[in-house]
């Protein structure tokens, strides 16, 4: 067997290799992102039009009267940042059907505040710190909004953002592999970087030109 021949058969197999190996890395990571790309790209135009997609809020307004021991719980903190007692938080989280976990309260001698933010809408309570009368103000502005503040990770806690960061890094491989593939045929695909170079182009044009 010549040189050349041999040569052309080692980078036949080299490039099977890369073939295979990047085609597995391609559907893998398509996979894993398959669903969170979709649930992006939708909310996506969601976002784009926000202002034309009307919503009306759904606002709930609630007065309880903490127990009295619950209330003796609260003890003697007059000023600063800190978690409710976690009996209070119990006590709340089963009355008002909420979720308080180890979140800061704003305290003063006279009050207590909370406010517990979420995707979609937000709440809040105060807290009388001598009567023990509770507050509670929840509002939500459905589905759509629930959906665009998981798409910017607003107020969705730790897990949502883990969840993000896996999200982007499949992304990431998803396109990375897929702009090796197609380095990989372009020989046999001739609009192959004209269309990549559309790609950049446009964005960048109109980010050049038509932003302001």
């Amino acid at each position: 067997m010549s040189r050349s021949v041999s040569s052309t058969v080692q980078q036949q197999q080299s490039r099977g290799f890369w073939l295979r190996t990047l085609h597995q890395w391609h559907w893998i990571s398509s996979a894993v992102c398959l669903v969170g790309m979709l649930l992006f790209a939708a909310t996506g135009i969601t976002l784009n039009h926000a202002a034309k997609i009307e919503a009306t809020p759904q606002v709930d307004n609630r007065q309880l009267e903490l127990p009295a021991a619950v209330l003796g719980q609260l003890g003697t903190r007059e000023d600063g940042n800190a978690p409710l007692p976690r009996a209070a938080r119990q006590w709340l989280d089963a009355e008002l059907d909420i979720s308080i976990g180890g979140r800061a309260a704003e305290w003063s001698p006279e009050e207590i505040y909370l406010s517990l933010p979420r995707p979609g809408g937000d709440a809040w309570l105060s807290i009388d710190r001598e009567s023990g009368v509770v507050e509670f103000e929840s509002t939500s502005r459905g589905a759509v909004s629930y959906l665009n503040d998981l798409h910017k990770g607003r107020n969705a806690g730790p897990a949502w953002g883990w969840f993000l960061d896996v999200f982007a890094v499949a992304c990431l491989v998803f396109c990375i592999t897929g702009l090796f593939l197609l380095h990989l045929h372009a020989r046999q695909r001739r609009m192959t970087w004209p269309l990549v170079g559309l790609g950049l182009m446009i964005p960048l044009l109109i980010a050049l030109l038509l932003i302001h």
